[in-house]
């Protein structure tokens, strides 16, 4: 396989390359950028691979500009690896956890390095988002555990995580078209190596923005001491709402790393009001996923059973945009997308029936019409303008009721346009799997 495409992130075409089995042959890596070639955290990313893996072949020119990777099967087991301080560990975990249901042994992997950088999605997204919508598609949570160890952020890391995840045959396909209503908000205010007052800060200048929408709001703090403080100081929020339907959305915010001339100093109040802007934009946007799962979403409906699969999202990410790209280029899967506003969504497709049905019955009329007498016809047609007029009584209370509906969606400001995606999976089953 030959993919020269510079927009897509080399992490998916890694995945995609790994589930498929083909070999990834990538040349011209950033070459017009000023430092060309992989880098270091790429680097790492692919000795990650190797291990998680057997067989995996990776060749790479002096300059770093060329890349021949050929995959090797998924074994699992325990691992340990270290992520380096260019990248969070959330950049690695979102890699592993589209591949992690189709090892031979059940993986328990052991990752070390920043867990909350503001560049990446930092490891309590992942726990209370990403984990989420990967149990919807494994089906149970049987051997599924993640563990937050210690924090860490830039530039001197120090944070750890625990991740096991079961072996899988199949996934199993999902139909999330109703996100539902946002009935709680949760969050976490963390601090490392900074005073404990900077937590209760935090929590009580996004209180006081998120208490003015919903009552049930409860953020714990989480201050962090010594081992498990990391080796650099920093702090954060991250905020989650939970819907009717067992729907997260998440939003976060977190400090500049220490050394970096940013400008502006990093004040609590700041990151608290930042945080939850990014939460109510998440709301704002809706679906059953947030921006940062899209993509993990996506490609598990891909590799899938044959069987449809559809969810409710709201604006593509950039990401999530380049990520179906390179599936349609490996797999050949292209998504249907049904543009719709404020959740009008023709899910069991109603309205094509009703039509269907008036069409039918305008053509048997036609017919009728044709085999009666002079007489019939005189009195059906009297019938019939009868008839018009209910028809037309009816129309008018129809358009009352949908103005009705209008008024009351702006008033509810159900946010923006949403998307139902469906596509069929291709039929991805896990024959590495051992059996007891």
């Amino acid at each position: 396989m030959m993919m020269d495409n510079s927009e897509c992130p080399l992490r998916i075409k890694i995945i995609l390359s790994v589930l498929s089995g083909k070999p990834l042959k990538l040349k011209n890596i950033r070459r017009n950028e000023h430092e060309p070639g992989l880098k270091d955290f790429e680097v790492n990313l692919l000795k990650l691979i190797d291990k998680l893996t057997s067989g995996t072949r990776t060749d790479i020119n002096e300059t770093g500009t060329s890349l021949y990777f050929v995959p090797g099967i998924l074994i699992g087991g325990k691992i340990e690896h270290d992520c380096g301080m260019e990248r969070s560990i959330g950049y690695f975990l979102q890699t592993i956890l589209c591949m992690a249901p189709f090892t031979k042994t059940p993986i328990e992997l052991t990752l070390t390095g920043i867990t909350n950088d503001p560049d990446d999605v930092s490891v309590d997204v992942i726990k209370y988002s990403s984990i989420p919508i990967f149990k919807r598609f494994i089906g149970s949570d049987d051997g599924l555990e993640f563990k937050i160890l210690k924090r860490g952020a830039k530039p001197g890391g120090g944070g750890a995580i625990l991740f096991k995840c079961p072996t899988k045959m199949k996934l199993i396909p999902i139909n999330l078209t109703d996100p539902g209503k946002i009935k709680r908000i949760r969050g976490i205010a963390y601090a490392m190596r900074v005073a404990p007052a900077v937590c209760n800060r935090m929590v009580e200048k996004a209180k006081g923005v998120l208490l003015k929408f919903i009552p049930d709001v409860y953020i714990i703090s989480d201050h962090q001491k010594k081992e498990t403080a990391g080796n650099s100081p920093g702090f954060g929020l991250t905020l989650v709402a939970e819907t009717t339907n067992g729907t997260f959305l998440c939003g976060e915010a977190c400090s500049t790393p220490k050394g970096l001339d940013c400008g502006e100093p990093n004040v609590p109040e700041d990151i608290a009001s930042r945080a939850t802007h990014n939460l109510l934009e998440e709301i704002y946007r809706g679906g059953c996923v947030d921006s940062a799962n899209q993509f993990i979403a996506f490609l598990l409906m891909v590799i899938n059973q044959k069987d449809v699969s559809r969810i409710l999202t709201g604006i593509f990410s950039p990401f999530s945009i380049h990520s179906m790209r390179a599936i349609k280029e490996m797999f050949g899967v292209r998504f249907k997308i049904e543009p719709c506003r404020n959740q009008e969504i023709d899910i069991n497709h109603e309205k094509l029936r009703k039509e269907k049905e008036e069409e039918k019955n305008s053509k048997k009329k036609k017919r009728k019409r044709n085999l009666q007498l002079p007489a019939e016809i005189n009195a059906s047609e009297n019938e019939s303008e009868i008839d018009e007029k209910e028809e037309q009584k009816i129309k008018k209370q129809k358009l009352d009721e949908e103005e009705k509906q209008k008024s009351i969606k702006e008033y509810l400001k159900l946010g923006h346009e949403k998307l139902l995606l469906s596509c069929v999976g291709i039929g991805f089953t896990n024959l590495s799997k051992t059996y007891v």
